[in-house]
């Protein structure tokens, strides 16, 4: 029973999730017991954004034939992952507030916002800003979570706000036909499944050059050489952002494109760790 629903709650986002999560609290410097905390809290809230989503969506996916999710495949039922999507959704709030009120009204923004997405506005063309908004706080829940709160640099909710862009379109991109049989037309499938990737791959390069130009200091008026480390990352980044765009336009969609994307998004999380202090811009109070 844990298994299936852990495998009901989109494991592969709900980790490389919380690891961005717990890589940046380590970089602003959290103690590792408010790191652990931090990672905790957002493991709990993406468990419970996965299972909403297989809840809401489990008419369609099963009209969808989609073997990778157990209710679907009638190996879970809906009553089970529906209650472990309230339970997580009401176990967040206690939760967050153990981060203080500024980092847990950020993480229930970006918890609402996932939530917002699953109820209906997947099927607009409004698709995408539950993600903009949503990964766009994740940066704020984490430095605002320190003692005390540091208020995040405009940049880094900048590149969170890319990521979100970047994880919406290639997360929808193999599922396009399925959605669109089942009324989805969500801003991706409104686009076509070329120009979504393109957005998407196009998006998170951005991300990674934001992200270095940031860690330089160059948006606050001080601006150095990156590390290293930073710099690299940044190639790496760009290096799959290219195999990505090359693929869009040699093969069908498929889930390797979220896999490239989630390892790009990975490697400008070592960008952002690299910045260390400077992902906030000051102290609250």
């Amino acid at each position: 029973m844990v298994r299936r629903l852990f495998a009901s709650s989109h494991p592969g986002p709900t980790v490389a999730v919380t690891v961005l999560a717990v890589v940046l609290g380590s970089a602003v410097g959290l103690p590792p017991l408010r790191t652990a905390l931090l990672g905790v809290v957002v493991f709990v809230g993406q468990l419970s954004i996965g299972w909403s989503n297989d809840w809401l969506d489990a008419r369609r996916d099963r009209r969808s034939g989609r073997q990778d999710k157990p209710v679907a495949r009638g190996d879970l039922s809906v009553s089970a992952v529906r209650a472990a999507a309230l339970l997580a959704g009401a176990a967040s709030i206690p939760l967050s507030a153990s981060l203080g009120w500024a980092s847990a009204a950020s993480h229930l923004l970006f918890l609402v916002c996932g939530w917002a997405y699953n109820l209906g506005l997947k099927a607009t063309a409004w698709s995408v800003v539950p993600f903009i908004v949503g990964f766009g706080a994740l940066p704020a829940v984490v430095t605002f979570a320190a003692v005390p709160p540091i208020v995040p640099a405009a940049w880094t909710l900048a590149v969170g706000g890319l990521f979100g862009v970047a994880i919406h379109f290639t997360n929808a991109l193999p599922d396009l036909e399925d959605d669109l049989r089942t009324g989805v037309r969500g801003l991706p499938h409104r686009l076509g499944a070329r120009t979504a990737g393109r957005t998407a791959f196009v998006a998170l390069g951005v991300s990674g050059v934001v992200a270095v130009l940031g860690q330089s200091g160059i948006f606050v008026g001080r601006p150095t050489a990156p590390p290293i480390v930073g710099v690299v990352g940044a190639v790496g980044v760009l290096a799959l952002v290219v195999w990505g765009l090359v693929l869009v336009g040699t093969r069908a969609p498929d889930r390797l494109l979220f896999r490239l994307i989630i390892g790009a998004a990975l490697l400008v999380t070592v960008v952002l760790a690299v910045a260390g202090t400077n992902l906030g811009a000051a102290e609250v109070g």
